[in-house]
Parts: C-alpha cells; structure tokens; sequence
C-alpha cells in the first residue's frame, strides 16, 4: 500500500480530464439543440418554396392561354400542362409530386356573381383526405360539391358542336361536411370569390413533410399551403379547349390520376 501511496495522491490531484468529463456530460444537449436547430430551418425552407410554388402556380395559371384574332384568350389543356410541369421542375429537389398533392381549380362567376368551380387540374401522387382538395371538388353534380369528381367538367366532349356548357361546375359552397361557404376557402370571411362574368384560379398544395432527422423531433408534419390569382386576360371561360390536332388528349392531368 505504501507502493501504491503516491500514486494515488497524484491521481487525486489530476483534473486532466475534467474538460473531457464535462463535454461528455453536455453533448447530448448540444446535439438535440443542434438537430433541432437543422430540423427547423429545413423545415422553414420547405414551408417557403412550397409557398413560392403555389403563388407561382396561381400567377402563371391565371395569364397563360393563346390570344385568338379577336383578342380572346383560350386556356388549353396544353397550357396547364406546361404551368404544372413547371411545378414539377421547382418541387423536384423536395420531391413534392411524390409526397405530395397540388390541386389546381377554376373559381368562376356568372354574371349575376353565382359562383362555380367550373373544373380542376392535378399533380401528385399522394391521396386521401389530407391531400385532395379540402376546399370543394369539380362534381358531376351541378348545385353542390357532394357528387363525384368529374374529369369531364368544363370541356368539350361532343364530336361535333359545343357541349361544355352543360357541364358547368358545382356551386362553390365549401367542402363537403364543412362551413357552407360562397367561394372557397376555410370560412365565411376568408373564402375567395370570383368577380362577376370573370374567374380565380386557385391552388392548393398539401405536402408531406421529410424531415432531415426522422419524425421523432417534430413528428409527422402536413405542410398545407393556398393561393389564388384573378384571372387578368380577356379569357373566355368556356371551357379548357384542346384544339385539333389534341396532341394533349391522353396527358389531361384530370383529379382522377395520381401521377408524378
């Protein structure tokens, strides 16, 4: 023992390794605060492009079309294929056509102001009440949204002559089992309406979020974000046309795909 004697006074006396003991104590404080720190501003930079997508969607959905002799413009199937795989391209680095849903539809009112939701495009793979459209749905049904999604809505199906008009849209009243609404959005004071004999575009983009770290620091997250833009041109709301020769006809990006 008495070998051993000055050893173990030296030893007593070392604090060489008190730094070390005391960053081993604070790392795992550190680290939580340094993931949380990533997991945040990840997510702040997804809630960001998600909503510069959706604005952008709405903006580019509201002008685009072709200008006839007489100064009408013409939305074609063409055109909203062009805007949404726009989307594609500016989603692609978060994958938003895989984990997500982006709703496109046509808010439009008659003269007297009655409002419509004459017909819906779609991109995106997800499904199911968090991603459809949570503001009304293009039916075949004309005086509300309880009816079934209708592809057919808002075009030109006859091969000869002009028969959109009997496909008109149901009233926009809100989603089915929600506040009744004239327009659409979450309530009364915030729906958005569409100018008489004029139309909205409105987006709706639901994105499931992934995070950089797993689910258990914040969960599962639903990014959830809307924007709308009043159509500017002299547009004529007729219909989506897809004139001849239909080069777009087996591309419609109808509500009843899921496609990326």
């Amino acid at each position: 023992m008495k070998r051993f004697s000055p050893r173990l006074r030296r030893l007593a006396r070392d604090n060489s390794g008190v730094a070390m003991l005391e960053f081993a104590f604070a790392m795992p404080l550190v680290l939580m605060i340094g993931l949380y720190g990533i997991e945040t501003s990840n997510m702040a930079l997804i809630n960001l492009k998600i909503s510069q997508i959706a604005l952008g969607l709405a903006d580019n959905a509201s002008r685009v079309g072709a200008i006839d002799s007489s100064q009408i413009e013409q939305l074609r199937e063409i055109d909203m294929n062009d805007v949404l795989d726009a989307v594609r391209t500016q989603g692609k680095s978060i994958n938003l056509t895989t984990y997500g849903r982006v709703t496109v539809s046509s808010l439009e009112a008659d003269s007297s102001g009655v409002q419509r939701i004459h017909w819906q495009r779609c991109l995106g793979k997800m499904a199911g009440s968090n991603y459809d459209s949570t503001y009304g749905v293009a039916t075949n049904a004309l005086t509300s949204n309880a009816g079934t999604y209708d592809p057919n809505a808002g075009v030109n199906t006859a091969s000869s002559g002009d028969n959109s008009a009997l496909r008109p849209g149901p009233l926009a009243v809100g989603p089915a089992g929600g506040p009744v609404l004239v327009g659409m959005g979450d309530s009364a004071a915030e729906a958005v309406t569409a100018p008489a004999s004029g139309g909205v575009i409105f987006v709706e983009i639901n994105y499931k979020y992934q995070p950089v770290v797993g689910n258990w620091l914040f969960g599962q997250s639903r990014i959830h974000y809307i924007a709308s833009f009043i159509v500017r041109d002299n547009r004529d709301f007729s219909q989506i046309y897809n004139p001849s020769p239909a080069i777009t006809t087996a591309n419609k990006l109808t509500c009843d795909k899921w496609t990326a």
